[in-house]
């Protein structure tokens, strides 16, 4: 039997995110106990056992693959990988305390700094976008699967904007009303707002605070980019997976490509009078 390249780690990354999301739902069920990892940084129960469930999993079956997730200390080892998976066990920790069903479970795998795979679960829903470089991106739901393409609207007024749920800005604000941008769709989860890009349901998502990690974008970027939008930083740079750090220090910006230009320029004109760096 002839294997395609990451065709045995996507099949894993893919078992895993479908097991963790039961573990998550199981535990939806119940009564929340919340805990503080730091301000505004929410931790459950259910993190940790579907941190447990994907690193051991992940571990066995690769052991000589870096791992760097949410739920477990970074100490460094992951630098001294070629490959390395980041996972979020549940992006969106605050509506699944506030039981919104917006949270989702994030695989990624970096190959020298760069995302190759991503798996992004909606439990909920059961929902599973996936991908792998250079093999596109797809969507698989109630015995279905579909490729995702990004909407090429070019025209500000016809597109939709993918917002945080639990995070208000003033800047995004400014920007999508300076863009022309009339429509929003909220959602919790950051791979749930990025799959509303990749199937042509919103046209950009712009994070311009240091509030999201390597491990919240690394799935999700590469779903977009096989679904043929883009990602950078607020400079336009590509996000840095190699770094010592695990935040994202200059913001994230995802669209389907046809606007990127225009947010970024618009971008450093509004930045340095609303938030000095």
């Amino acid at each position: 039997m002839i294997t395609t390249p990451l065709e045995i780690e996507l099949e894993v990354a893919r078992r895993l995110a479908r097991e963790t999301g039961q573990i998550l739902l199981e535990y939806y069920q119940q009564p929340t106990t919340v805990e503080w990892k730091g301000e505004d940084d929410p931790v459950t129960a259910a993190d940790r056992a579907a941190n447990r469930h994907i690193v051991e999993g992940l571990s066995r079956l690769f052991p000589g693959d870096g791992i760097l997730s949410e739920e477990a200390p970074d100490d460094g080892s992951r630098l001294t990988h070629d490959r390395v998976w980041m996972i979020d066990p549940m992006d969106g920790t605050k509506q699944f305390i506030e039981r919104i069903p917006e949270f989702s479970v994030q695989i990624g795998l970096t190959i020298a700094g760069v995302p190759q795979l991503g798996v992004v679960y909606h439990a909920a829903v059961d929902r599973l976008f996936f991908s792998t470089a250079g093999r596109g991106a797809f969507v698989e739901e109630a015995w279905s699967t579909k490729r995702l393409q990004v909407d090429p609207e070019r025209l500000p007024a016809r597109m939709s904007s993918a917002m945080s749920r639990s995070h208000n800005s003033p800047i995004v604000n400014e920007i999508m009303a300076r863009l022309g941008i009339p429509n929003i769709i909220q959602s919790g989860s950051v791979g749930l707002k990025m799959g509303m890009l990749a199937e042509g349901r919103a046209h950009l998502y712009l994070h311009p605070a240091q509030q999201t990690n390597l491990w919240d974008t690394c799935a999700p970027e590469a779903i977009l980019r096989e679904a043929g939008g883009t990602i950078t930083d607020l400079e336009g740079a590509p996000l840095d997976y190699l770094g010592q750090g695990v935040r994202n220090l200059r913001g994230i910006v995802a669209s389907n490509g046809t606007i990127h230009q225009q947010i970024l320029e618009l971008t450093r004109k509004i930045l340095p009078r609303e938030t000095p760096r």
